[in-house]
C-alpha cells in the first residue's frame, strides 16, 4: 500500500497546491476554443483541467456544453441564450446569434467526460448528499471509461472537505483509474486498493484488467484481490439471504401470532384471519392520510398513532365476530372454518365498497426510509430492520400477557379445562371474547407492519392466510415458541431456496417439506403436554 499512499500524497499535495498556493486562471480564448474543437483527447484534457479552476466562465461554458448551447463563430465560442448569445470568454451579449456560427461537435466520449466534470464541479461546497450523488456518477465513469485525465479532477475533489461515503467512492474511482497506469507500482498499489473494497461493482474491472496485464507482480495481485472479493461477495450473498428469510420469517410471525391464540389456543378455524391483518392494514392508510392532510409537520410520526389503532379497530371487529357468530360454534371446527369463511368474503366485500377495489399506498416515515450497509456490499433496509425488532417486540408482549398477567392466566385456564374454570368463578364468555379480540388485535399489529413494505388492498390477508396456518400447525397448535421457530425456519429455508430453484419451486418444495414434516410428526415441533394433550 505504500506506493500507493505516496501516489496519494503526491496528487493531494499537488491538488492543494492548486486551491491554496497557485492563483486561479481565467478562461482564456485558447482555452475555450481548445475545448469546443480539435482532437478528442485534448478537448477532455482541457475539460478536466478547466473544470478544477474556481472560474465562473469556465464553469458557465461547460454547463452550456452539456446542454447543447455552445456554438463557435471564428475564433469566438459562444453561449447561445435565448435568441442572442454571450461571449463566453469576454461575456459580450449579442442581440442574435450570427448566422456564421456553427455547432459544436460532441461525441460519446466527450459527453462521458463532461459527465465527470460536471460531478466533479458539483462536489466543491455542496451538501452531503449532494456530494454522494456526484462522487457515485466519478465512480461510474472511472469504472466504466477509466482515463488518466480524470485524475486531476478527482485529486482536487479528495483535497477538499468531504462526506465520508463520499471520499471512500472516490477514493475507489482513483484506484480504478491508476490501474490502467504505465507505472507498475500505481498498477500494484491500485489493484490491492481494490480488492480491499469488498464491492460487486470492483469485480468486472479486475477481471477485464486480468486479461490484458503483463506484470506478473501485478497479475498475481488482481487473482489475489479477486480471489478475496469473490470469497466476501459469497458471505455477503449468504448473509442477504439469510436476513431476507429472518424478514420474512418475522412477517408470518407477525402474521401467525394472532392465529396462534384464536386457533392454537381456542380452536377456532378463522378463516378470516387474513382480512383482519387487511383490516389493521387500511387503518394505517387512514391515520396516514389524516396526517398528510391535517398534520403534515406531524407526518413523521403517524406510526404511533396507527400501531395502537389498528389494534384496537381489528381487536373489535374481532370482538364483534365471536360475539354474534363465533360463540355458538365451539367445539364444531368444521363449522367456524364455513361460518369464517363467510365472514372473510363480506369483510372483503365491505372494504371494496367503501375504499374501492383499487390497491392504496403507505408512505414509510422518513426514518424507515434508506437503508444500511455492511461490508461493502450488503445493504439492509430500514423498514425490513424495524419490522422484524416490532415482530420481536410484539412476540414479548404476548408472552409476557400470557405467561405473567390474570388475563393470560384465564385464558390458559379456560382453554385447558373450561368446566373447571366456570367452576372457580371465570366468567368463560368474557374470556373467549378478550382473546379473540386479542388474536385479532395482534393481526392488525401484522396488517400495520405489511404496510410498510408492499401496497394495500382488499386482497392483502388472502397473501398470508395459508401461510399463517402452515406456522401454526408446524410449530404446534397452542405453541407460541414453535409458532417462531417455524416463522423463522420457514423464512430461512424459503428464501435459500429461492436463491437455488426460483420462487415457484421454492414455494412447492417448501408445502411439500410440511406435508412429510406432518405425516410423521402431527403435533408439530413442540406437542402439547399435561392436560392440554389430554384435553
Amino acid at each position: 500500500m505504500r506506493p500507493f499512499l505516496n501516489v496519494w500524497l503526491m496528487r493531494t499535495l499537488c491538488a492543494l497546491g492548486l486551491l491554496c498556493g497557485l492563483p486561479a486562471h481565467a478562461l482564456t480564448p485558447a482555452d475555450a476554443l481548445a475545448l469546443v474543437a480539435g482532437d478528442t483527447s485534448d478537448r477532455i484534457n482541457t475539460l478536466n483541467r478547466l473544470a478544477t479552476e474556481p472560474d465562473e466562465k469556465a464553469s458557465a461554458l461547460i454547463k452550456a456544453m452539456a446542454d447543447e448551447n455552445v456554438r463557435v463563430d471564428g475564433e469566438r465560442v459562444l453561449i447561445v441564450q435565448g435568441d442572442g448569445a454571450v461571449d463566453a470568454v469576454t461575456g459580450e451579449a449579442l442581440a442574435s446569434l450570427p448566422d456564421s456560427a456553427e455547432d459544436v461537435m460532441i461525441n460519446n466520449r466527450l459527453r462521458s467526460a463532461m459527465e465527470t466534470a460536471l460531478a466533479g464541479m458539483d462536489l466543491f461546497g455542496a451538501p452531503p448528499a449532494r456530494q454522494r450523488e456526484a462522487a457515485k456518477s466519478l465512480q461510474r465513469n472511472a469504472f466504466d471509461e477509466p482515463d488518466t485525465s480524470q485524475l486531476l479532477l478527482i485529486d482536487k475533489a479528495l483535497a477538499a472537505e468531504l462526506d465520508p461515503q463520499a471520499r471512500q467512492m472516490l477514493e475507489l474511482a482513483q484506484a480504478a483509474v491508476l490501474l490502467a497506469s504505465d507505472d507498475e507500482a500505481q498498477r500494484l498499489a491500485a489493484a490491492e486498493k481494490l480488492g480491499e473494497a469488498r464491492q460487486a461493482i470492483v469485480r468486472p474491472l479486475l477481471m477485464q484488467r486480468l486479461e490484458t496485464e503483463e506484470s506478473p507482480a501485478v497479475k498475481t495481485a488482481l487473482k489475489a484481490s479477486l480471489a478475496a472479493l469473490e470469497r466476501s461477495l459469497a458471505i455477503s450473498s449468504a448473509l442477504a439471504q439469510a436476513f431476507t428469510g429472518v424478514s420474512l420469517g418475522s412477517i408470518l410471525l407477525l402474521a401467525a401470532l394472532g392465529l396462534a391464540i384464536t386457533y392454537g389456543l381456542m380452536g377456532v378455524i378463522n378463516m378470516a384471519h387474513g382480512e383482519l391483518i387487511m383490516i389493521g392494514a387500511y387503518a394505517t392508510w387512514l391515520v396516514q392520510s389524516f396526517f398528510r392532510a391535517s398534520l403534515p409537520e406531524w407526518f413523521d410520526w403517524y406510526l404511533l398513532v396507527a400501531m395502537p389503532l389498528a389494534f384496537i379497530t381489528s381487536a373489535l371487529v374481532g370482538a364483534a365476530m365471536e360475539r354474534t357468530v363465533i360463540r355458538f360454534l365451539y367445539g364444531r371446527p368444521l363449522e367456524t372454518l364455513l361460518a369464517t369463511w363467510g365472514i372473510s368474503l363480506v369483510l372483503m366485500q365491505g372494504v371494496r365498497t367503501l375504499f374501492g377495489a383499487q390497491n392504496v399506498g403507505v408512505e414509510n416515515p422518513s426514518w424507515m426510509s434508506g437503508s444500511v450497509t455492511l461490508m461493502g456490499n450488503l445493504t439492509l433496509p430500514w423498514n425490513r430492520i424495524l419490522i422484524i425488532a416490532f415482530a420481536a417486540a410484539v412476540l414479548v408482549g404476548v408472552t409476557l400477557m400470557i405467561t405473567r398477567t390474570r388475563l393470560g392466566l384465564f385464558v390458559r385456564g379456560v382453554t385447558q379445562n373450561r368446566p373447571i374454570a366456570a367452576c372457580m368463578g371465570v366468567n368463560t364468555a368474557r374470556i373467549d371474547t378478550y382473546a379473540f379480540a386479542l388474536g385479532s388485535g395482534i393481526a392488525g399489529l401484522a396488517g400495520c407492519a405489511l404496510s410498510q413494505i408492499g401496497n394495500v388492498g382488499p386482497d392483502l390477508g388472502q397473501n398470508y392466510i395459508v401461510d399463517s396456518f402452515m406456522v401454526v400447525v408446524l410449530g404446534g397448535v397452542g405453541q407460541l415458541a414453535g409458532t417462531v421457530y417455524a416463522a423463522l425456519g420457514l423464512g430461512i429455508l424459503n428464501k435459500f431456496l429461492e436463491g437455488w430453484a426460483g420462487a415457484v419451486l421454492a414455494k412447492i418444495a417448501v408445502l411439500v417439506f410440511i406435508i412429510v414434516f406432518i405425516q410423521k410428526r402431527p403435533q408439530g415441533i413442540f406437542a402439547m403436554k399435561g392436560r392440554s394433550a389430554e384435553a
